[in-house]
């Protein structure tokens, strides 16, 4: 797998990640089967691109920014879709991982 294709991959398997956190809160407990269903299988497909994203990715890098997208898209979508609250200090918190998605992926560069 080449350099680019895996980076795609990798913002795929963050974006799936973020579903997979959407999903969990839908669940209810995991009392809501539809849900349930779908939380098992975005999980089941994020840890599967993750893993084949890590045969061209180093590990720390790939992995820091799976979880810094699975983040800031899990803070954006509790505003869009429960109502959460996006005050300074939060919007800051999901700048300041955005930037260091962008300079860990400057480093491999």
């Amino acid at each position: 797998m080449n350099q680019g294709l895996a980076w795609s991959l990798l913002v795929v398997a963050g974006v799936l990640d973020v579903g997979w956190a959407v999903s969990i809160k839908y669940a209810e407990g995991y009392t809501r089967l539809g849900w349930s269903i779908a939380s098992v299988l975005l999980l089941a497909a994020f840890v599967y691109l993750l893993g084949k994203v890590l045969e061209a990715l180093p590990v720390g890098t790939a992995y820091a920014v799976w979880t810094g997208i699975g983040a800031a898209g899990t803070v954006v979508m509790g505003v869009v879709l429960f109502g959460e609250t996006l005050g300074a200090l939060k919007l800051g918190g999901v700048v300041a991982v955005l930037g260091g998605i962008a300079m860990l992926k400057l480093a491999e560069a």
